[in-house]
C-alpha cells in the first residue's frame, strides 16, 4: 500500500489498525558510468515496496534528496545542507504525526544521510523532553535503517559478488536497480575495472580522487537476476523488522 496511490480515506481505515509506516530515504547522485543517479533513493524505494505489497502496510512517498555534496563534481547530482534535510524530516514526521502515526520507519539508501537522520530524530526527541506538556500527537517513535545492512542482506551482497563489490556505486546496488528497470541497464568500458579507494572532503576533492565517481568498485559484475536475490533477502528482513517495530 502506497500513500501516493492512496485517499485520504485509505489512510484513515489503515490509521485503525496500525500506527506505523515505512519511509524509504535516499540521495539523488552520481553513482558513477553505469549506475542510476537515483540509485539511493531507488533501492530503498524498490525494496520497500514490494515488502509493502507483499505484507500489506503502508509505504509513504521517498525522501529521495539528501545529504551529497560531496558528489556535486558530476553533473545530475543534487544535495540539501544538513539543516535543511533536518527541517525537511522535522516536517514531514510532523505532518504523520498529526494524522495518528506513532512510528515512522525511514528505510535508508545513502550512508551520507545517516548522522543528519539520527540528528533530526534528536531534534524532535528534544523537543518532547523539554517540553513534557507537549500534546500526543507528537510522542513519535522513530527508526533508521540502512537497506543493506538488513540480517541476511550482506551476506547475499558478499556471495553474489565475493570481491569489489566496492563502497560506492557498487555491483550489489547497481544490481537492485537493473532487477526493478531493466530497461535502464547502462554498459560501458570502466577504467579503472576496480575503482580507487581513498578518503575525501568536498566535491572537488572527491572528483580529484575518483575521477569516474566510483569507490573500490568493479560493478561491471552488476546482473538483474542478482539484484532480484538481493531483493528477495531484504524484503524479507525488512517485513520482519518493521513487524517487530510496529508492536514494541
Amino acid at each position: 500500500m502506497q500513500l501516493a496511490l492512496s485517499t485520504w480515506c485509505d489512510v484513515e481505515d489503515y490509521l485503525r489498525s496500525s500506527k506505523a509506516l515505512v519511509v524509504p530515504i535516499g540521495s539523488m547522485e552520481q553513482h558513477g558510468p553505469t549506475g542510476l543517479i537515483g540509485t539511493d533513493a531507488l533501492c530503498p524505494e524498490i525494496i520497500a515496496r514490494r515488502a509493502g505489497e507483499r505484507d500489506n502496510f503502508l509505504v509513504g512517498p521517498t525522501f529521495n534528496v539528501g545529504c551529497a555534496q560531496h558528489h556535486l563534481g558530476f553533473p545530475g547530482t543534487i544535495t540539501l545542507r544538513p539543516s535543511t534535510m533536518i527541517a525537511a524530516l522535522e516536517d514531514w514526521c510532523a505532518s504523520l504525526s498529526r494524522h495518528g502515526f506513532r512510528r515512522i520507519y525511514f528505510l535508508n539508501g545513502h550512508g551520507g544521510n545517516t548522522a543528519t537522520l539520527h540528528a533530526a530524530f534528536a531534534e524532535i526527541y528534544a523537543r518532547r523532553s523539554l517540553n513534557p506538556a507537549a500534546p500526543e500527537e507528537s510522542a513519535l517513535t522513530l527508526r533508521a535503517r540502512n537497506w543493506w545492512e538488513l540480517p541476511a542482506v550482506m551476506e547475499t551482497c558478499r556471495q553474489l559478488h565475493p570481491s569489489n563489490d566496492g563502497m560506492h556505486a557498487t555491483a550489489s546496488e547497481i544490481a537492485v536497480t537493473w532487477a526493478a528497470y531493466p530497461e535502464q541497464k547502462r554498459t560501458r568500458k570502466l577504467q579503472p575495472k576496480v575503482a580507487p579507494v581513498n578518503t575525501f572532503t568536498d566535491a572537488n576533492h572527491y572528483r580529484e580522487n575518483f575521477p569516474d565517481g566510483r569507490i573500490g568498485s568493479d560493478p561491471s559484475q552488476a546482473t538483474a537476476a542478482n539484484g532480484e536475490k538481493i531483493i528477495a533477502a531484504a524484503v524479507d528482513a525488512l517485513i520482519t523488522d518493521f513487524r517487530r517495530f510496529e508492536s514494541s
